[in-house]
């Protein structure tokens, strides 16, 4: 978690520098920094030791010393020098969606407000309209963002608990005490955000295990001590970390019951009473005598017992699972091995930072057959949208490095914007030119339902649409989806032949999974792509697998787990 740690501390160096009005090119330093060092792990030590950070693009001697400081000190002076200048309340106010370093530091001048509760009030009761360029829709924004910031801050991301997990993990294997070891609870059921980590562990002894835990380095302070459950506070991000330490016994019945979900195991717990067996974290008792453990190595045999099929942990929502393992009807879930294409990637032709030669090989690495070359279309200015001639002068590259490399394929395509009228960015001559046309909204979130819906099936009737990208347009801790007829959407995908993206980008991972078990349900088919602006993310494809099979997903449902022959099949449909 280094790596991440880090990045964290450049991200808040980078707002605290802007709240002072500092020089915008060493903000952005921090920024890209924080960027490019976060997803390293052990690399980036591995650089320090040798002497190499100097070699991460946007890490040069500044930045570098920094972070050998901190691999070597466990702190950052430059960074408390600047917390201790700070109020912590302006750094709470900067994570409201929408309130920038620019407002905060307005209202912190003008008005002295330095905490959410106060910025609250003054919403609430006009009192930021004195204020340039604050309006009335201005407050009800920001306190939509507090709503949406209280929400959120209650839970934390898979991604980021499923690293700290690992380090947890990976520090308790070290005790010769540990036996077996096994994360449980919703991060188990692959959940896209969490509101703790549950870790279990089976030993004969606990009180070693329980001293190592409570003093590891990741470690921010002990909530409480136990013999056989101890939980405390992460020092990145203050996610909550439960240990529990149970017999080998009685390991795999504490597993399946830590794992849940409540209505899951209600439903099993129901299940069992009926075949006369009494189920609880203890292990599985037989009704005849509920003192006597039935022996059971491995979870599995529990379900062998039950005469289920063993359901995996994602499907364990209480969705029907239970009567369709009775039946012997459970999917057989997506792997991220069938994974053979990735159908929204960007290249540095728009916002990307490579070039399609550099993500094709890192593509390649990774086992893909193919790829889609999505960069933005022409309206989306911000992220460096490509004109028609600039489109024109992409696929003529494209193409030429398709030729060379025989390793992987290389499709032409865009992320093209759904303007307003529903019509789409480029004209038809242009997109007749592409093999992938994923289409998306980027403005006007805030329009009705009827509207945004509407631009969404419009852009589907369009013969050259081959996909919607993050359909709801979810953004973790910045926006809530929008609201769409998703039934309508669902209607018009199927008869047109759309597929609905999984956006595997941890801010995204849009769609969620009750809507791509809604999806799957309606016959409409679904794509899972990295969304990747650089080679590193191609990796981030493994979250959207985890949603897919959350939703029930198999080989069948999802376009890029068909061979490059059957996909252009079916791009021709």
């Amino acid at each position: 978690m280094k790596s991440q740690e880090i990045a964290q501390i450049f991200r808040e160096i980078a707002l605290i520098l802007e709240l002072k009005g500092s020089n915008p090119f060493r903000i952005r330093a921090y920024e890209r920094g924080a960027q490019n060092i976060e997803n390293l792990g052990d690399e980036l030590e591995s650089l320090s030791k040798k002497g190499e950070l100097r070699s991460l693009p946007g890490i040069g001697a500044d930045l570098a010393a920094k972070i050998t400081e901190y691999l070597t000190e466990g702190e950052i002076e430059y960074y408390v020098e600047l917390k201790a200048q700070t109020p912590q309340g302006l750094l709470d106010m900067l994570d409201i969606s929408g309130l920038g370093p620019k407002t905060v530091k307005l209202i912190y001048d003008k008005l002295g407000i330095d905490n959410i509760d106060s910025l609250e009030e003054a919403a609430k009761n006009g009192g930021l309209e004195t204020l340039e360029g604050i309006r009335v829709k201005t407050q009800e924004n920001i306190l939509k963002g507090i709503e949406l910031l209280r929400k959120t801050s209650q839970r934390t991301p898979f991604y980021l608990a499923s690293d700290m997990a690992d380090d947890f993990i990976g520090e308790l294997k070290k005790i010769k005490d540990v036996k077996k070891i096994e994360i449980a609870g919703s991060l188990r059921r692959k959940k896209e955000t969490v509101k703790d980590i549950d870790i279990l562990v089976a030993a004969k002894k606990s009180e070693t295990i329980m001293d190592k835990f409570t003093k590891l380095e990741f470690v921010d302070r002990v909530v409480a001590k136990g013999k056989t459950k101890s939980s405390i506070i992460t020092r990145t991000n203050n996610i909550g970390v439960d240990l529990r330490v149970v017999t080998e016994e009685s390991f795999p019945a504490a597993l399946l019951y830590f794992t849940g979900s409540k209505g899951f195991n209600i439903k099993l717990r129901q299940l069992a009473n009926k075949l006369g067996f009494k189920i609880n974290e203890y292990g599985v008792f037989s009704n005849d005598d509920k003192n006597k453990l039935i022996a059971t190595s491995r979870e599995k045999n529990i379900f062998s017992l039950l005469k289920l099929q063993f359901i995996p942990p994602e499907l364990r929502e209480d969705r029907g699972e239970i009567k369709s393992a009775l039946d012997n009807n459970l999917p057989k879930l997506i792997e991220l091995k069938d994974i053979k294409g990735d159908l929204h990637l960007h290249s540095d032709f728009s916002d990307g930072e490579d070039q399609i030669s550099d993500m094709a090989k890192a593509a390649g690495k990774l086992g893909l057959e193919y790829i889609a070359v999505t960069d933005h279309s022409r309206s989306l200015k911000i992220a460096n949208g490509l004109s028609t001639s600039r489109m024109h002068e992409k696929i003529k590259q494209l193409r030429q490095v398709d030729r060379k490399l025989k390793s992987i394929k290389i499709l032409a395509g865009s992320e093209v914007d759904i303007l307003n009228s529903g019509e789409l960015d480029y004209p038809d001559s242009i997109l007749a030119e592409l093999d992938f046309v994923i289409a998306a909204i980027h403005s006007g979130f805030k329009q009705s339902k009827e509207q945004l819906t509407r631009r969404i099936v419009k852009a589907c009737k369009n013969k050259f649409v081959n996909a919607i990208a993050h359909p709801t347009g979810i953004l973790w801790g910045v926006r809530d989806s929008y609201s769409l007829d998703f039934d309508e959407i669902l209607k018009v995908a199927f008869d047109y032949n759309v597929a609905l993206e999984i956006n595997s980008h941890p801010q995204r991972l849009d769609l969620n999974d009750s809507l791509a078990f809604r999806a799957k349900s309606e016959g409409v088919k679904i794509v899972i792509n990295s969304d990747a602006h650089r080679r590193e993310q191609l990796e981030l494809m493994k979250y959207g697998v985890n949603i897919a099979r959350r939703a029930w997903l198999q080989k069948s449902d999802v376009i890029n787990c068909f061979t490059l022959n059957d996909l252009l099949k079916w791009l021709k449909k």
